[in-house]
């Protein structure tokens, strides 16, 4: 047996806090399963009738909107990347782009979201993600994604 740490291979909500600066309402997962560090990882969102953005999205027909989807997908990378190169609230990460993105069913209420990303491109600040949306093993969504990693400091004096 080695002293190397194991990997993460899950993140329950305490650990997606201390990754993430995200918070209600903009955090989009619930959990995330299946870490691959550096390659790919499934993020678990449940959609609930409770969401703010169901209030005005197709009232009475309430449908998750499609940006949040993707939203969520870079999220569950975001933690990828956390878990990746070790958890700390000094890393932020910044969602950089999305292409490709197709939309093939709504998600609704009491749906439960399986958000498949995989690393496409891993490098030392820019990351490049392709994502898939899935409920009840249909895809909702697909996108691909990069994501910056800076520190805080960076940002400052960058921003």
């Amino acid at each position: 047996m080695t002293d190397e740490k194991s990997p993460l291979l899950e993140a329950d909500h305490a650990t997606i806090l201390k990754i993430l600066p995200h918070r209600y309402p903009f955090l989009m997962i619930d959990h995330v399963r299946d870490i691959d560090a550096g390659k790919s990882a499934v993020g678990i969102k449940n959609v609930t009738f409770n969401e703010p953005h169901f209030q005005g999205h197709f009232p009475g027909h309430p449908v998750m909107p499609g940006v949040l989807v993707i939203e969520a997908m870079a999220q569950t990378s975001a933690v990828l990347i956390g878990a990746s190169r070790g958890i700390t609230e000094e890393l932020m990460i910044y969602f950089t782009t999305v292409d490709k993105a197709k939309f093939r069913r709504p998600v609704v209420p009491g749906d439960v979201l399986e958000l498949h990303v995989t690393v496409k491109r891993a490098g030392s600040r820019i990351g490049r993600f392709e994502g898939r949306a899935m409920v009840n093993g249909e895809l909702a969504a697909e996108a691909e994604f990069s994501a910056m990693v800076q520190l805080p400091k960076e940002a400052e004096v960058e921003g």
